[in-house]
């Protein structure tokens, strides 16, 4: 297996060979119009621009601001929603007006390279924060030997149940995915639903590739070698598929109100999820305190302990920040500082980046609402267990927007998902191309 370090570098050596069509990688510290970067003089007040969206964060931010009264970090809650924050974004940078830092997903960070959006931070020093953070976190972080951003927070993945009615109706929390299917078809003779399918959540699906074993990008040289149609893939699609035609699951958008709707009434009574999951159960599902726990996600090989990641953030330096050490000092400071990472915990913002992020911290304890057990264990395992060799491509975006689309015909016309995904793979190469990369299917 290609090492992370190796591939990372062959994911720049690609996209450079672009350089001749205007998309080159490299982060700089200076804007469009070639105005550099300042140094602060001693006692100087400055003012930097945060874009972000996680919960919670204001209060870090303010945190911050009272601790340091001659950089202050205005922060700008950017929406989320169909990735309304990146459009945003890249907006912005064509403007010459982007913030000095934003919040950016781990899987979004290569097309901002391919946009030379970001600031490469080893020069401010931040090679040498490396051992404050969780090493397969900072490997998404780092291209061409380059830092490109710091690590905030992951999104391990695990099972959320109702153990309350799992008992009840003398259902096993599943160990394997055969075990989820029949498990699914126990709580349906209830009435109830183990799941939903959600088309208009790419990233997820990508989480449940990734822990079948899919490799959706990789490179060889200066090409780019596409995997999505591959058989981990196909095995997962055809898997949810089943139960989509089974009627097992619900098809539901996760995250919005009718979703909420079925947790609290219990119509939907599990949910393959990152540990992020815990609190949007807990902050709209109250009245159901106490019965849900969590159990590590079903296996394809029982015992195997494989694992995946959905989501994660990053605090990023944008190209053009006029105080680029200040902003990565602050990035450092937001995702390491133990009373910022309290807070962000406090506001559900996932799974800290930080190594010293988990013990010790509120989420290392019982939890009343998921019945006294000490639930983050199962996400502390699941964490290290995360297969370092999946790499995002430089359209993530429209990949998303690309799956949602093939997904939702797919369940309104009957189609196979299968071949819907075989319809995104061809979408995404076409789209590389646009941008002059040299790619391939695998």
């Amino acid at each position: 297996m290609t090492s992370v370090g190796t591939s990372r570098r062959s994911l720049l050596a690609a996209s450079a060979a672009t350089a001749a069509t205007g998309l080159a990688v490299t982060g700089c510290g200076s804007d469009d119009d070639g105005e550099s970067s300042s140094k602060r003089k001693p006692g100087e007040k400055i003012q930097m621009t945060f874009w972000a969206w996680v919960p919670g964060i204001d209060k870090a931010v303010d945190l911050w601001n009272k601790q340091n009264p001659e950089i202050q970090v205005r922060l700008e809650k950017v929406s989320p929603h169909n990735s309304a924050q990146y459009a945003k974004m890249h907006s912005a940078l064509k403007a010459g007006n982007p913030p000095d830092l934003a919040q950016v997903e781990y899987m979004n960070i290569p097309e901002f390279l391919l946009e030379k959006g970001l600031v490469e931070l080893s020069e401010y020093g931040a090679d040498k924060q490396k051992d404050k953070f969780v090493g397969w976190q900072w490997e998404q972080v780092v291209y061409d030997g380059g830092v490109y951003a710091v690590p905030q927070a992951s999104g391990p993945m695990g099972l959320f149940y109702r153990e309350d009615l799992y008992s009840k109706w003398n259902v096993e929390p599943p160990a394997t995915w055969d075990d989820f299917e029949a498990a699914a078809k126990k709580i349906r003779k209830q009435g109830a639903y183990i799941d939903t399918f959600p088309a208009s959540m790419g990233p997820w699906l990508a989480g449940l590739a990734w822990q079948a074993g899919a490799e959706w990008f990789r490179t060889e040289g200066d090409a780019w070698k596409v995997a999505i149609d591959s058989e981990p893939t196909r095995r997962v699609a055809e898997f949810w598929e089943g139960l989509v035609r089974q009627k097992l699951v619900k098809t539901l958008p996760v995250m919005q109100s009718p979703w909420y709707s079925a947790l609290q009434s219990s119509d939907v009574v599990s949910w393959v999820s990152a540990q992020w999951g815990d609190a949007l159960i807990s902050g709209n599902a109250a009245k159901t305190k106490g019965k849900w726990r969590v159990a590590p996600m079903p296996q394809w090989k029982k015992g195997a302990g494989a694992s995946a990641n959905w989501g994660g953030s990053t605090t990023a330096v944008f190209s053009g920040a006029k105080h680029p050490q200040e902003a990565m000092d602050f990035a450092v400071w937001l995702n390491t500082d133990p009373k910022s990472i309290d807070l962000l915990i406090a506001g559900g913002y996932g799974w800290p980046a930080a190594k010293k992020g988990f013990e010790g911290s509120r989420l290392d304890r019982p939890s009343d609402f998921f019945g006294g057990q000490k639930y983050n264990d199962v996400f502390a395992a699941s964490d290290k267990a995360v297969d370092t060799s999946w790499k995002w491509g430089p359209t993530t975006v429209a990949m998303i927007n690309h799956m949602t689309d093939a997904l939702t015909d797919a369940i309104n016309s009957k189609g196979s998902f299968t071949d819907a995904m075989k319809t995104v793979q061809k979408q995404v190469i076409a789209d590389m191309r646009d941008k002059g990369l040299k790619v391939e299917a695998a």
